[in-house]
């Protein structure tokens, strides 16, 4: 279960965005690597900079980062932005993300925004807390060795 109380208290400390280097891979691909259906010099992989951004709940990724990557659009889907205006979005295939050695697999939201963002689901389940005072992202001090999520 996602503690949206300790993200509450994270987003009124939030002066500013907190970027981190992410590892992106199309999972499709590495399921059709594992059955033995293509190469894995096929896998389409891409690191990148990510904003942190705790009032997201889903990940986005822009539509060029979405296209380097090989990735359809499962289906449409309405979004409320911060600023109150709505939009239709697509929802992609899945990803992999990687972030200092942690991994969460999922869907994103692409949209035409200029820079990917990580939101609050992706954080939970790496099991990130945002230390805003050092500006950066770190694992849950309650679980520094390894992720551990609620169920």
């Amino acid at each position: 279960m996602l503690d949206f109380n300790r993200s509450r208290r994270m987003m009124s400390e939030n002066d500013g965005g907190i970027k981190v280097q992410v590892k992106l891979t199309n999972e499709i691909d590495e399921e059709l690597v594992y059955r033995g259906l293509i190469n894995p010099e096929q896998v389409h992989t891409l690191e990148t900079e990510a904003l942190v951004d705790i009032s997201s709940v889903r990940t986005v990724l822009p539509t060029n980062i979405a296209e380097k990557l090989g990735l359809d659009i499962r289906r449409y889907q309405t979004v409320s932005y911060v600023d109150g205006k709505e939009d239709i979005v697509g929802l992609s295939d899945p990803i992999i993300i990687q972030v200092q050695g942690r991994e969460t697999r999922g869907g994103a939201v692409v949209t035409r925004r200029s820079e990917m963002i990580i939101g609050l689901i992706a954080l939970e389940t790496l099991d990130f807390v945002v230390d805003y005072e050092n500006r950066r992202l770190i694992p849950n001090p309650k679980h520094p060795d390894y992720p551990v999520f609620r169920i």
